[in-house]
């Protein structure tokens, strides 16, 4: 029997009324005659009649098209449903709608800038110069552009101007390491990159130029590198090739203009890693996102006009996607650059203070964090303005609930959230007008069929089951750039349900039509909302001379953000000492990123593979896991069925 979980936060009236969720139901009732009691009765209608939901969206969120659409639905088919068929549209031309100019739309801090504002006016002129200084190099509809850029303004009117010329944008944080920005980038073939000179983290300056230099070497189809000043106010342009200024990019005294294009004109590309060959470079369309993060923004995370969403990101996670997409609503947004636990845990609490945040975005990694820092929030701050807190990245504990019940307020609305890269969005999270309880989500999203589903297919309820979306939805990517016959799209989403979307992450619905999220179901490694392949993490370790085979792993740890140990196959002659961990760390750090270095290091004989010699990273998860060896993987297909035995043992220590 389904256990009632701790109620720990129900809106009030006034919360209610507000909700543009509420004002879209109503509308509903009035232009449609659609009236339904609760909001399980909203979103069953969402999914079941898929085309007059998304409909209701353009309608009720005035998108405008220089070319209107055919039909809502050209093909259901999945993948390649065809949406809003024959329509031309600009995503960027939606985000500058209706702005006041000496309105703020963008607040930002960082570790290396003093802290400011951009108005709506300042936000506009920089896109423009961008986009015209774009348009001067040849960059047009269709080309790439990729950014090694921090999360500071530039990067969003960056993005607008290539969003504007129709553009194709492509970003990473400069954290990144070199080769995994280049297994990125190089996909795509680009033509302009833009990059900073280096940046400031926990309090240590990062020279990025050399990088820089690699990543043109690499990208032989690069015509123009652009540089941001941003570690130093004049960089030394001469330790590029065909390097230019930041201030010979931007074109001034222009106005901006915005390309008509497609619905399924590509908008961006993100990449989510597998855990083999390099990470997919997922493309969204621009009428997709746009629909979506209309929906997302305003019925789901309340964006209102007195709002400051804070959600603390970098370039290379999609939650700066999902930021940028807040645009589109009256609120305006806040941008961090930096550490947040530098100097300490306090320090995004303390920004919250100063820029009068409204919705604190993180990880449930940071919460857990400030848990066990015991950190506490409203110590000696003002947070008046602090109505909500959003968590990703990772399934938030129970204990994470209660602690910012306790510590942040008792009548603020948490909504853990749960989506991903591949749509660029959330499937599960926040819904305004519902109640939260411990260790849940709250529901549901609109247009989203999510259900459990068993290996047969069964859809579960008050059951663990591999999380599916059943129908399709506008933000799913329109293709993996340069997969022609879309092999490797069906294979990553379809394979296991053909026509429904296999996600990878288990997940309950439970009776009452909340949801819980326990992680990964495939091997990918997710850490404080990064995506990362093994295969990355195994690129980094191959190259040292000590390592001769490894497997890694993530296992969820309540509380943590989970607990990944790697084992490695030593070379002759290599001792697994201090100083070979600290250089194993240092490779993963420098090639992939810190938040993928192992939580400890285990040498072992030899690593579990197939016959056909893949690695057996999911079924030692499983044998971890507490999962016997019998049932985590047949033996009879491995090459080398002995090496299970240390993981088993390795288990039972544990």
């Amino acid at each position: 029997m389904e256990q009632m979980p701790k109620l720990l936060w129900q809106p009030d009236a006034d919360r209610i009324d507000r909700a543009t969720l509420t004002h879209y139901t109503a509308w509903l009732a009035e232009t449609s005659g659609l009236v339904f009691d609760d909001y399980e009765a909203l979103w069953r209608w969402s999914v079941g009649e898929i085309e007059a939901f998304w409909a209701s969206i353009w309608e009720y969120f005035d998108v405008q098209a220089e070319v209107p659409y055919e039909r809502v639905l050209g093909s259901r088919e999945m993948p390649g449903a065809q949406w809003f068929t024959g329509a031309h549209l600009s995503f960027a031309r939606h985000i500058f709608a209706g702005k006041d100019g000496d309105s703020v739309a963008i607040r930002h801090a960082s570790e290396t800038r003093e802290s400011g504002q951009w108005t709506w006016d300042d936000l506009r002129t920089n896109t423009a110069e961008i986009a015209a200084g774009l348009r001067a190099v040849g960059v047009g509809p269709g080309d790439r552009v990729v950014a090694y850029i921090p999360n500071v303004p530039e990067a969003i009117a960056a993005f607008l101007a290539c969003a504007s010329i129709g553009a194709v944008w492509a970003s990473c944080s400069p954290d990144f390491g070199a080769r995994t920005v280049i297994d990125r980038f190089s996909q795509i073939e680009p033509k302009v990159l833009i990059a900073v000179d280096g940046y400031r983290y926990g309090g240590k300056e990062f020279d990025r130029m050399d990088v820089v230099a690699g990543l043109q070497d690499e990208l032989p189809t690069l015509e123009h590198t652009f540089v941001l000043p941003y570690l130093d106010s004049e960089p030394d342009l001469e330790r590029l090739r065909n390097a230019s200024s930041w201030s010979s990019l931007c074109v001034a005294d222009v106005e901006l203009e915005f390309a008509s294009l497609p619905f399924d004109h590509p908008l961006w590309v993100l990449y989510s890693s597998g855990t083999t060959g390099l990470p997919k470079p997922i493309v969204h369309g621009q009428g997709g996102m746009l629909l979506e993060q209309l929906k997302k923004m305003h019925l789901h995370l309340d964006a209102q006009a007195d709002d400051r969403v804070f959600w603390f990101t970098t370039t290379g996670w999609m939650m700066w996607n999902f930021l940028v997409g807040v645009l589109l609503t009256p609120a305006s947004i806040v941008l961090y650059d930096g550490n947040p636990g530098y100097p300490d845990l306090g320090r995004l609490w303390d920004l919250a203070q100063e820029t009068g945040v409204t919705c604190f975005g993180t990880s449930a990694s940071f919460i857990s964090g400030c848990m066990n820092a015991g950190v506490e929030p409203r110590a000696g701050r003002d947070l008046e303005t602090l109505r909500s807190v959003g968590s990703t990245g990772s399934p938030l504990s129970p204990e994470g609930f209660e602690w910012i019940y306790k510590h942040v307020g008792s009548d603020t609305w948490l909504f853990s959230t749960s989506g991903g890269t591949d749509m660029c969005t959330a499937f599960v999270g926040g819904v305004p007008t519902l109640p939260v309880y411990e260790g849940e989500l709250q529901a549901r999203v609109l247009g989203a069929d999510v259900q459990a589903w068993d290996e047969q297919g069964k859809s579960l309820i008050g059951e663990v089951g591999e999380l599916v979306i059943t129908e399709p939805m506008p933000t799913m990517p329109i293709y993996f750039w340069g997969d022609s016959d879309g092999e490797r799209y069906r294979d990553s989403y379809f394979s296991m349900y053909p026509g429904v979307w296999r996600h990878g992450d288990w997940i309950e619905i439970t009776s009452r039509g909340t949801a819980i999220i326990y992680g990964r179901s495939d091997s990918t490694i997710n850490r404080g909302g990064v995506r990362m392949g093994t295969s990355e993490i195994y690129r980094a370790l191959f190259a040292l001379p000590e390592i001769a085979d490894a497997v890694v792993v993530d296992l969820p740890r309540e509380g943590t953000e989970g607990w990944m140990p790697l084992f490695v196959v030593l070379a002759d002659g290599a001792v697994l000492d201090d100083a070979l961990v600290k250089k194993i760390a240092g490779a993963i750090r420098e090639d992939c990123s810190p938040r993928h270095v192992p939580n400890e290091v285990h040498a072992i004989a030899e690593v579990p593979r197939t016959l056909s010699g893949k690695v057996l990273e999911v079924p030692i998860k499983r044998i971890l896991m507490g999962t016997p060896a019998e049932q985590a993987a047949s033996r009879d297909s491995l090459a080398n069925p002995r090496a299970l035995d240390w993981f088993v043992e390795f288990a039972e220590r544990q």
